[in-house]
């Protein structure tokens, strides 16, 4: 079991969280109301980070799974970006090369 500060520093890190899961609130606040009181028994301490655990894993490999499918957006995005340069730069030559040819007509008279 971590000693009672380190325990006190988890509760109010967990604490800072906006969380939805029933079982983490009841157990957060459950914690609290131990350490308000003292120090909370090991097997309390012990029921505290396993829900702790079980809610912060999940979490954790939802946030995994974001972060592949937004850089799997990202890189969609930027080959996307990477093929419109390009052919955009190819229009503009053409449009260069377009301008040559009817600026030599223009000289000639031939507008």
């Amino acid at each position: 079991m971590p000693d009672n500060t380190a325990l006190r520093a988890l509760v109010t890190r967990v604490g800072a969280f906006y969380v939805r899961d029933r079982r983490l609130q009841r157990a957060q606040r459950a914690i609290e109301a131990l350490l308000a009181a003292g120090e909370p028994e090991p097997a309390q301490a012990g029921a505290y980070l396993a829900e702790v655990q079980r809610y912060f894993r999940a979490f954790d490999r939802e946030a995994a799974l974001q972060l592949r499918r937004v850089d799997r957006e990202l890189e969609r995005l930027y080959l996307q970006q990477y093929n419109m340069t390009a052919e955009r730069n190819v229009a503009a030559k053409r449009a260069e090369a377009t301008q040559g040819v009817l600026s030599a007509l223009a000289e000639l008279g031939r507008e």
